[in-house]
């Protein structure tokens, strides 16, 4: 997802800056009719710390069937845009400090991590597009045992089972997978049919994997949280509060990098990110509590080797395990209650497969968003520095 991509969309975006600065002035404004002797500023960031801690609060009140799923995901990264953009109107109402020592030094690190969070965006949108090559074996077993065929028979089997085993080694997690296993995914995946693409494999990959082989998720959200402490005494005073602000939304930007990591196939995908969130932070306690909770769901029994946690690809694999099952033991003719079973399968199946179609374009959009959001707000931040690129 080049950064060029961005260009020619700043005028929406200057538009909702603008609106959400108007409003920030108006809670300021009334924030300063019940706290006189508070400097509009000091107002400005406690209003800041409020909204992060509501969006946060509003992910954690997830019930266990809603964490992780499709929505879940769109609602985290709807509340990361919120932020950012009200981090992006603080940044812009302090452009006095932000080149001024030690908030330059804060702030340069901040867009550092900003542009670790980059190549996370991309990963997770190759981790969207690996799903909906999964659809496409999930729709020959569809086709293959279409309901409105009168009847099952071997050929319809056969065609099934082959595409679930298809699906099975296509959903292997990358470090559980031998180089036979790889193989026979990127025959699955086509990249490999030279009947279709004279192209190398390797130049195949090229066009559509944003990220390299080498590249590791669990690396790169250990490089985005290195350092990251909370500001002590002496940097808030000499920032004038504007360090908690930019630890605020870097601690934020590792949580929905880490989060989406947990949910979406992604290479190398490790959970270990540590979060040092002081208590007294309101925000703390949720992004705590989300992060055990995600943590905890990783480590059941039937997710340790699932290659991500999203819901809807728990959904995938039970149903296609149970249908793998019920190939592997039926004989035929059919018997009236077996092809009720198969039915009842496949209709199960149908489910899942439209909520995935359902899903799956918005939340890419969404990514990609958030990306361009990065590189925007970097890109002016970088500007109020005197940086140039």
């Amino acid at each position: 997802m080049p950064a060029t991509d961005y260009q020619g969309s700043s005028a929406p975006f200057a538009s909702i800056g603008r609106t959400i600065l108007s409003i920030r002035r108006d809670q300021v404004h009334a924030m300063d009719s019940n706290h006189e002797g508070g400097s509009a500023q000091d107002q400005e960031l406690e209003v800041f710390q409020k909204q992060v801690a509501d969006q946060i609060h509003d992910l954690a009140a997830a019930g266990p069937d809603e964490l992780l799923s499709l929505s879940w995901i769109r609602h985290l990264l709807d509340a990361f845009l919120c932020c950012q953009e009200e981090f992006r109107v603080i940044l812009f109402n302090s452009k006095s400090y932000v080149s001024k020592p030690p908030l330059d030094r804060i702030i340069a690190e901040f867009f550092e991590r900003n542009v670790k969070a980059l190549d996370v965006c991309n990963a997770i949108r190759d981790g969207i597009e690996q799903i909906r090559q999964w659809q496409k074996h999930l729709e020959i077993v569809l086709c293959a045992l279409d309901s409105r065929q009168r009847t099952l028979g071997e050929g319809q089997f056969r065609r099934a089972k082959k595409a679930l085993t298809d699906l099975a080694i296509a959903m292997l997690d990358e470090k559980d997978a031998g180089s036979a296993v790889l193989a026979q995914r990127n025959r699955s995946f086509g990249r490999n049919n030279a009947g279709k693409d004279h192209r190398s494999p390797g130049h195949f990959r090229s066009l559509s994997w944003s990220v390299s082989r080498s590249w590791s998720a669990a690396r790169q959200l250990q490089a985005i949280g290195n350092n990251l402490n909370a500001p002590r005494n002496h940097e808030i005073a000499a920032t004038g509060g504007l360090a908690i602000p930019v630890f605020t939304m870097s601690s934020v930007l590792l949580f929905v990098m880490w989060a989406l990591v947990a949910a979406i196939p992604c290479q190398d995908r490790g959970l270990q990110t540590h979060f040092s969130i002081p208590r007294h932070f309101s925000w703390a306690q949720p992004i705590l509590s989300l992060h055990e909770r995600i943590l905890e769901e990783s480590k059941k029994r039937e997710r340790k080797n699932s290659c991500g946690l999203l819901k809807e690809i728990r959904q995938i694999e039970k149903c296609a395990r149970h249908l793998t099952e019920l190939a592997d033991s039926t004989h035929f003719p059919l018997t009236e209650e077996r092809e009720k079973e198969v039915r009842e399968s496949v209709q199960e199946l149908m489910q899942v497969l439209e909520a995935v179609k359902d899903g799956l374009d918005p939340l890419e959009r969404q990514v990609r968003e958030v990306f361009h959001r990065i590189v925007r707000s970097r890109t002016e931040g970088l500007d109020s520095l005197g940086h140039t690129e």
